[in-house]
């Protein structure tokens, strides 16, 4: 069992930057692959970016890459979400979840385990 808990979210102008973390609870951080993903108002949940047990690889949804960076942090059972260059499109609820693969996945359903999310707003 894996709880996680998201901050960081907040009210940023376009242009902005800001960090999310989502704080894992438990000893078996390392047995998952994580995601962020979002929801906009009367929008599906869509994929953000993963990265890997190890952290080593990663991987973005085109309308982020460039501008978003994950990472996480072993040590600490916490994963990043680094946001630059915010755009009003961004705004939505953000999500990290965890999976049992050992890699990156890309749809909702393969993960395991989700926070509560925090919201993002970008104004313009």
């Amino acid at each position: 069992q894996v709880q996680l808990v998201e901050s960081g979210g907040g009210l940023v102008q376009a242009g902005g930057s800001l960090r999310l973390s989502c704080a894992a609870s438990g000893r078996t951080f390392i047995s998952y692959a994580m995601g962020w993903f979002r929801q906009a108002p009367g929008k599906e949940r869509e994929f953000v970016a993963a990265i890997r047990r190890s952290g080593g690889s990663t991987y973005y949804a085109d309308s982020v890459k460039g501008r978003f960076s994950i990472s996480r942090d072993n040590a600490k059972n916490t994963v990043y979400l680094q946001m630059n260059s915010l755009k009003p499109e961004d705004t939505a609820v953000y999500y990290c979840a965890a999976t049992s693969y050992l890699t990156w996945r890309l749809e909702a359903n393969e993960y395991d385990y989700w926070g509560q999310g925090t919201q993002v707003t970008v104004s313009s």
